[in-house]
């Protein structure tokens, strides 16, 4: 789901019940998209939040929302979820900086990738690498869209495909990584 509205949030958060339980086993990809263009002295301001449970992905264009639900907020700071990503520390803290959002419990696929797999280079590996070298997968991350504009509305299918592939391969390594 692609939107801007808070409503298609809750709605999005509703539709994913059936990946949630009561224990601390829900895994969810999260990464962030940021504005390039910065005003002198500003920092770089999340454009769209991705989040990916199973095969369902949000891709939030929060920078164009009226609001930011409390059902998101409810959702990212629920202690039971483990936000994965690669660098996820840094856009943790640039969603509490830039909407107050509280990210609770996160793991950096890095570091998770390296103890995992006893491979202490894995804690410098993008999300391409982790991606061959944990799921099999080959990506593509082509620097047009990489760093294309995220402030555009409505986005372009292109940067779509990839906010939603790398939300989706961050949750799959992470969720074979805590298999091992």
């Amino acid at each position: 789901m692609i939107t801007n509205t808070p409503s298609m949030v809750d709605e999005w958060l509703l539709s994913i019940k059936p990946y949630l339980n009561d224990n601390n086993n829900v895994i969810v990809g999260l990464d962030v998209e940021r504005l390039l263009v910065r005003r002198r002295g500003m920092p770089d301001t999340v454009a769209v939040l991705q989040l990916c449970i199973g095969e369902e992905c949000l891709i939030f264009q929060i920078l164009h929302a009226s609001f930011i639900p409390k059902s998101l907020n409810d959702f990212l700071g629920n202690k039971n979820h483990k936000f994965v990503g690669v660098g996820i520390k840094d856009d943790v803290d640039k969603l509490l900086r830039d909407f107050s959002l509280q990210v609770v419990t996160f793991v950096d696929l890095r570091t998770l990738a390296a103890e995992k797999m006893s491979d202490k280079a894995l804690n410098f590996a993008g999300l391409k690498r982790l991606a061959l070298r944990v799921a099999g997968i080959e990506i593509e991350k082509p620097k047009k869209i990489t760093l294309s504009n995220w402030s555009n509305f409505p986005l372009t299918l292109k940067q779509v495909e990839y906010a939603s592939l790398d939300a989706f391969i961050s949750f799959e390594v992470g969720r074979l990584l805590f298999l091992l």
